[in-house]
């Protein structure tokens, strides 16, 4: 089986995080970049699919040169190769452009089964896994606790807030997964070091037949207006019930616009 898990480099959760002055975008040249955790997930259910019934794992990034970074330390889990696809030109793109870019790569590709996390931690909006099956004309099994491989058909427990649905399709298809899947594998020293070692391919824009003005700011739908830090905690207003306790609640939560 030919699988492709998608990967992005994003600032550490742990850290602050901060958007860049000029452009508002994530500001990531002094941050501390790492992996986006879901996408680890994502890395250990293919390479555990590859080892129980054979096949390749290819890591997919889109990001600027010092993703690689994150490419190496996904490829030390035990994937076989990366695709990189980096021009300077796709700074400022939007999901949906996003979506347009990694789906001309995954085209390229020939996936069977395409991998990916559920939301990554710096957007956290869910879209791209969607976006992707439906530019690719594929099904999509989304937010996955367990996923199941018999031949070409996939079983998928779909995690939901009331427990959890079971959904079924043919490859090829691009399934996301939550961390209830499994637990990723540490990279270890041979890891590490055969990592350096593995087939890198990078791609242009070019490369993945798209124009420049289709990518980046020019070509998004969307942008940030404006952004405020986070406001200082505060302390919080005190309703005492002198028998209008309800009352006195309901102007407040009126006044915070809850109801």
């Amino acid at each position: 089986m030919n699988i492709v898990v998608l990967v992005k480099q994003v600032p550490d959760s742990g850290a602050s995080r901060d958007l860049n002055a000029n452009d508002y975008t994530v500001e990531r040249a002094s941050a501390n970049n790492v992996i986006n955790e879901m996408d680890e997930y994502a890395i250990e259910e293919a390479l555990k699919i590859k080892e129980a019934h054979g096949g390749e794992v290819t890591v997919l990034t889109m990001g600027p040169a010092g993703a690689t970074e994150a490419i190496r330390k996904a490829l030390s889990m035990g994937p076989d190769k990366a695709v990189h696809v980096q021009d300077d030109a796709l700074h400022g793109s939007c999901a949906v452009v996003t979506s347009k870019v990694l789906a001309a790569a995954l085209g390229r590709l020939n996936a069977d089964l395409v991998l990916c996390g559920a939301e990554s931690t710096d957007g956290r909006v869910q879209v791209m896994p969607h976006m992707l099956a439906e530019r690719l004309g594929i099904a999509a099994l989304t937010g996955a606790r367990k996923l199941t491989v018999d031949g070409s058909q996939l079983t998928a427990e779909r995690q939901t807030d009331e427990g959890y649905e079971v959904v079924t399709a043919a490859t090829p298809a691009v399934v996301s997964v939550w961390d209830t899947i499994n637990e990723p594998r540490y990279p270890s020293f041979k890891g590490i070091m055969a990592a350096k070692k593995k087939p890198l391919t990078t791609l242009s824009l070019a490369d993945a037949g798209i124009e420049a003005d289709k990518v980046g700011f020019d070509g998004s739908g969307t942008e940030v207006a404006e952004f405020a830090p986070r406001p200082p905690k505060q302390a919080g207003q005190i309703v005492k019930d002198e028998g209008d306790g309800g009352s006195k609640l309901a102007e407040f939560l009126a006044s915070q616009k809850f109801i």
